[in-house]
């Protein structure tokens, strides 16, 4: 039976599209016989035996009989496995009783796509966040929300600084929830994005489309980086009106930002009431036992052996979020690769001194002076409380590159150039828009970037 499986597998890859083929039919394996006209095939798991059944079916069993001469049926079996609690940490029992009772399963050598927006990191599920004291209280709600365990809560706030694992648990929800339900609708964009559709709509007179589109044929809406929307009148009316009705029809809702929604300036009430309605949850900066624990995954996914003194060390230095903690652990990998030398800790702690010292020597008083002169304006006018033209831009750059290379706070940042904690936000949001359309604003900031990270300011 298994040799006939591997011929009608090889007739079905002649009649259908390469890419289709990798895709639904070459993980598919033989099982075991039947009871001599069925042959039972292992499948990776519920999405793709539904879309095989859908699509597929009578191709398969037409190449089955024709290779044994006889009629031939097929059925299947799911061979995925269920998932861990994502920490490494036998001690989270609850967690990992979670995923028993209820796997995810990713789809082989595709990157998931949801109904509408942007595609899914494969490696942003549940399996791969590691779970610490700064991140267990979104963890559970998020995961909660996904398994659809419980009626509250439908709609979830990740509220954290940028690099905490914000995308990664939204990302998180959508593939859970289309691995365990395939029909469902989910869409998964940023706050411009849904900008950017709503405009398009009004220019080309379909605003009645946008509005069914999200309304009444969305079961989970996933939108991040709410913070853009400051300012944006139009578009904060048209997506409260919005939340009423997915949250009037009990839909699944999860929002995620740098800022509270009652911190966001230039945002309506009625928005603001609607995000509030969320359950808000907090992702910290991981402490040092998550920091480990995160270098020993991300190192095991790569499939190379870190020794416990340097991730332990590293763990130790690189403190600021996990964006930093990933960086360090692919420059170690890349110059052992490179350099031909085993992963140790002297290497370890030149990669690390690097890092640290260019994060301490970049202070806001030396991007404003970077800025001043790649803008041709003087620190005085940056940091003054004119609103000429001339010194708004380079004036917000500063504030968004002191925001992106400084650990201090809004409230510190709005000190030194003269502004209110509002300001700072709208200017951090407005060059964020910028350099989403990679246009003079982003070439300027990338410029100045590499000067920053080679020290040359």
């Amino acid at each position: 039976m298994e040799t006939l499986w591997r011929k009608a597998k090889n007739a079905i890859k002649e009649q259908i599209p390469s890419n289709i083929y990798r895709l639904w039919i070459e993980p598919l394996d033989f099982l075991e016989a039947g009871d001599g006209r069925q042959v039972v095939l292992s499948c990776p798991n519920f999405f793709i035996k539904k879309r095989i059944q859908a699509n597929y079916e009578s191709l398969i069993n037409n190449e089955l009989s024709r290779a044994a001469g006889k009629a031939l049926t097929f059925c299947f079996k799911i061979n995925g496995n269920g998932n861990g609690n994502g920490n490494g940490n036998a001690k989270d029992s609850a967690t990992d009783k979670e995923h028993s009772e209820s796997s995810q399963l990713l789809l082989p050598n595709v990157q998931v796509q949801p109904v509408n927006g942007r595609r899914f990191r494969r490696d942003y599920t549940f399996k791969h966040f590691v779970v610490g004291k700064n991140s267990d209280l979104a963890y559970r709600a998020a995961f909660s929300l996904a398994s659809k365990k419980m009626s509250e809560p439908s709609a979830l706030f990740l509220l954290s600084k940028s690099g905490m694992g914000k995308s990664h648990l939204s990302q998180a929800v959508g593939h859970k929830i289309l691995s365990s339900h395939p029909r469902e609708r989910v869409y998964y964009m940023s706050a411009e994005d849904f900008t950017n559709d709503m405009v398009h709509s009004l220019r080309n007179n379909t605003i009645e489309n946008f509005k069914r589109r999200y309304r009444e044929n969305c079961d989970v809406l996933l939108l991040e980086e709410v913070h853009l929307l400051s300012g944006r009148t139009r578009t904060q009316t048209e997506l409260a009106l919005t939340l009423d009705y997915l949250l009037e029809s009990g839909k699944k809702l999860i929002f995620s930002s740098c800022y509270a929604p009652s911190e966001i300036p230039k945002m309506s009430d009625h928005l603001v009431s609607r995000l509030s309605q969320s359950m808000l949850t907090v992702i910290e900066t991981p402490d040092y036992a998550t920091r480990f624990k995160i270098l020993r995954r991300k190192a095991a996914e790569r499939g190379v052996e870190v020794p416990t003194n340097v991730a332990e060390y590293m763990a130790s230095e690189l403190s600021d979020n996990v964006r930093q903690i990933e960086s360090g652990l692919v420059s170690v990998i890349s110059r052992s690769c490179l350099m031909g030398v085993p992963i140790d800790l002297t290497l370890a702690e030149d990669v690390v001194r690097n890092i640290v010292a260019q994060r301490r020597s970049i202070t806001i008083d030396a991007i404003t002076r970077l800025v001043g002169r790649e803008y041709g304006v003087s620190i005085k006018d940056v940091v003054s409380r004119s609103r000429k033209q001339s010194f708004v831009r380079p004036r917000q750059v500063a504030i968004f590159l002191s925001r992106r290379h400084t650990s201090h706070s809004l409230a510190q940042i709005g000190k030194k150039f003269n502004r209110m904690h509002g300001t700072v936000i709208h200017a951090i949001n407005s060059v964020e828009r910028e350099m989403k359309l990679k246009g003079e604003v982003y070439q300027q900031i990338g410029i100045i970037e590499k000067k920053l990270e080679s020290g040359q300011f």
